[in-house]
């Protein structure tokens, strides 16, 4: 067996290598990409709606509490990661803030309720790692003429639909967020054992960096919500559709850091 491991070229994992940082499985061909890896032409589609506070508040586990009523819906066009390939993602984040002992913000961001995404790859990294709450759909943004249209669909049904214009008004990267900074991804972390004990319990936090915007465009828009019971976005209801951004940039994605242990919290 050993023979035939090196004339394909692979070398069986040690203890060390298993209990290493970034080891995924299968050991030969692994799922989950190790940190940093990079993004090249991304095109992203930034919608904003507001919606009913309380509808927020339902979503985020405490301790995070809120910081407005706005909704950020990022429809990714990812062109060229590594590791993964070509997919679509979307992510719905809303303002939220974590206090510190002295009261102030120890930490502020978008918190993700809900992504979608047609990698499997992205969505084992996504849960296993950064614990988002990535599910399996279908994003896409195309021109239709001169209306830019991002469509999430999972189930056959597009759960959510956004319209801007088609490259009108270019703008400053730094206008494409005017209500929170979501450039500061929360998490809520939430893995078991075998045996059904909570194993991971946190609130976790990264930010991208080696971040180049090369182009970004503005407008007002449209957001429309299908019900899923799946993907229910439509728990963020659109009460005002405010204003949309277009941009393609390149990231990296690397570690994060863990805000809050409840396991710790409550031992």
């Amino acid at each position: 067996m050993n023979d035939r491991r090196a004339r394909f070229g692979m070398t069986p994992p040690t203890l060390n290598d298993i209990v290493a940082p970034g080891f995924s499985t299968p050991w030969d061909a692994p799922m989950v990409p190790p940190f940093p890896f990079t993004f090249r032409d991304c095109r992203i589609m930034t919608l904003y709606w507001r919606t009913d506070p309380d509808a927020i508040a339902f979503l985020l586990p405490p301790p995070l509490q809120r910081t407005g009523d706005i909704v950020c819906a990022h429809i990714y066009q990812m062109n060229d990661p590594d590791w993964i390939g070509p997919y679509g993602e979307m992510n719905v984040m809303v303002g939220a803030e974590l206090a510190g002992e002295d009261g102030k913000p120890k930490a502020e961001g978008g918190y993700s309720s809900y992504l979608a995404l047609s990698s499997d790859g992205g969505v084992v990294h996504g849960r296993e790692v950064h614990g988002q709450p990535k599910k399996h759909g279908n994003p896409q943004i195309e021109a239709r003429g001169d209306l830019l249209v991002g469509t999430v669909e999972r189930n056959g049904i597009d759960v959510l639909t956004g319209t801007m214009a088609y490259k009108q008004k270019p703008v400053d990267p730094t206008a494409i967020k005017p209500y929170f900074d979501f450039a500061t991804n929360i998490n809520l972390k939430a893995i078991d054992h075998i045996d059904g004990r909570p194993a991971i319990r946190q609130l976790t936090s990264r930010a991208l960096t080696d971040v180049t915007v090369h182009e970004a465009w503005a407008g007002p828009c449209t957001v429309e919500l299908r019900p899923n019971a799946q993907l229910p976005v439509f728990r963020l209801p659109v009460v005002e559709p405010l204003e949309g951004f277009f941009w393609r940039a390149d990231f990296t994605l690397v570690p994060g850091s863990i805000l809050h242990d409840y396991l710790e919290a409550t031992s």
